[in-house]
């Protein structure tokens, strides 16, 4: 399909011409190295944070102390990786909360790619000082972005995000999941439109999101190597 391009297995959908620093709201989720459970565990559907799971909480947190272009929204640390949306600043007059669909493509300092960067890299040499050991990865190369269009929109990825550890059981990057009908039926556009489609081979193109999601997340998350 036009427009996909193979990144470690996988494909994903870049909006052409996208300039992803300015203003706008973003859905963010990060995996741990090959997938391992090492933030904390959820337990009665709460998920409790170990050392780890907090180096990554705070760090999050502190994103605004060093990026004075960002708001940050709801987020969730998870056994195995970290779902945030975060907001651009325009230029100190407030925050638009939903992204137009065209810009003209620059490359500056403060895009998404680099706020994620940032992130990764500061839990990183945290977690490796803390073990005693230097340049062991702690996230897997690469993060899903996504574009929030509307209200209607965000909302729905807010809920998912609060709900995330309730509905651990469930997760796709759970290594032991459960399979539930209604939990897919609910959340399951969310996680094709993450992870893409289950059961998809690698180099497979992935189906019509526009159709298959609609007015919730009609533009499929980035993998963005970083």
């Amino acid at each position: 399909m036009e427009g996909f391009k193979k990144i470690f297995k996988r494909r994903s959908i870049r909006l052409k011409g996208y300039d992803y620093s300015q203003p706008g709201a973003y859905f963010v989720t990060i995996c741990s190295q090959n997938k391992k459970c090492i933030f904390g565990d959820v337990v009665d559907g709460e998920m409790i944070l170990n050392k780890y799971g907090y180096i990554v909480k705070n760090e999050w947190l502190g994103t605004t102390n060093v990026r004075d272009n960002v708001k940050l929204d709801m987020f969730v640390v998870m056994p195995n990786h970290f779902h945030g949306i975060i907001s651009i600043i325009n230029d100190g007059r407030g925050v638009l909360q939903y992204a137009p669909t065209t810009s003209v493509f620059r490359s500056p300092s403060q895009t998404i790619g680099a706020i994620a960067r940032g992130f990764k890299s500061a839990v990183t040499k945290r977690l490796n000082g803390m073990q005693g050991v230097a340049g062991r990865p702690v996230w897997q190369r690469n993060y899903y972005e996504h574009v929030i269009r509307n209200e209607d929109e965000l909302n729905h990825i807010r809920e998912y995000v609060l709900d995330n550890p309730l509905q651990w059981q469930f997760d796709r990057e759970n290594s032991i999941h459960t399979v539930d009908k209604i939990y897919d039926k609910q959340w399951g556009p969310i996680e094709e439109v993450i992870y893409g489609k289950k059961g998809s081979p690698a180099g497979v193109s992935r189906p019509n999101y526009k159709e298959m999601v609609g007015a919730y997340c009609n533009t499929p998350l980035q993998l963005t190597k970083v």
